[in-house]
C-alpha cells in the first residue's frame, strides 16, 4: 500500500482533493482532526502539557483551553518545540495505527491530509508527497470567505506557514489550483488515475 501525504497551505484547496479522492472510495485521514484530537479529554498528552504550561489550561470539565494553550505555547520559539515534542509522537501514533487498519484492509492507495506534514516525522512515512499549490491572494480570498476574517489577517496566517518554496520541494506531485473548482477536480482525477496505475 502507498500512503500519499497531501498537504498545502491555507486556502489551497486541499480538503477539497482529499474529499474528492474519499468520495472515489480511497481511505483518507484529516492529520489536523487527529491533532485536534490529542487535545480531546483522556488524552495522554494533557498530563504533560500542564506540566510545561500550567495547570490552568485544562477547565474542571476537562476541556483544553486551546487559546490559552495556543497563547502560551506560540509566545516562544522554546514553547512550540515543547508543544510539538508532547503532541507529536501520540498524533503519529494514531496516524500510523490508522495508516495499518487501511493496508489490513486491502488497500492499495491511501492519502493523509495534513498542513504540516512537510518538516515532521511523517514525511519519512509517506511514499510521495502531494501538494495543493494556489496562488498568493486567491488563497487570502478563500481563507476570508471560509473563516470570515479580514486580508490582513489572513495574509498574516499564510505568512505564518511553511513557505511554498519548501512545500515544492518535497512534492513529487503538485496540482496548481489556479483555476475553477471543476478545473482543480480534473487535475485531481487525472493525478489519481496515475497513482492508481503506479
Amino acid at each position: 500500500m502507498r500512503v500519499i501525504g497531501i498537504t498545502g497551505r491555507s486556502g489551497c484547496g486541499k480538503s477539497t482533493v482529499t474529499r474528492l479522492y474519499a468520495a472515489k472510495g480511497y481511505p483518507c485521514l484529516d492529520a489536523d482532526a487527529v491533532a485536534r484530537q490529542v487535545l480531546q479529554p483522556g488524552s495522554p498528552c494533557i498530563k504533560q502539557l500542564q506540566k510545561v504550561f500550567g495547570s490552568d489550561i485544562v477547565e474542571e470539565s476537562g476541556a483544553v483551553r486551546r487559546r490559552l494553550l495556543a497563547d502560551r505555547a506560540f509566545a516562544t520559539r522554546q514553547g512550540t518545540a515543547q508543544l510539538t515534542a508532547i503532541t507529536h509522537p501520540e498524533i503519529l501514533r494514531r496516524i500510523e495505527a490508522w495508516v495499518e487498519q487501511a493496508r489490513a484492509a486491502g488497500a492499495k492507495l491511501a492519502f493523509v491530509d495534513g498542513a504540516v506534514i512537510v518538516g515532521t516525522p511523517f514525511e519519512g512515512r509517506c511514499d510521495a508527497i502531494l501538494l495543493v499549490a494556489a496562488p498568493y491572494e486567491e488563497s487570502v480570498a478563500r481563507i476570508c470567505r471560509r473563516d470570515g476574517i479580514s486580508p490582513d489577517m489572513a495574509r498574516r496566517r499564510l505568512d505564518a506557514q511553511t513557505p511554498e518554496a519548501a512545500l515544492r520541494a518535497a512534492a513529487r506531485y503538485v496540482l496548481e489550483n489556479d483555476g475553477t473548482p471543476q478545473r482543480l477536480e480534473q487535475k485531481a482525477l487525472t493525478l489519481l488515475a496515475q497513482l492508481g496505475a503506479g
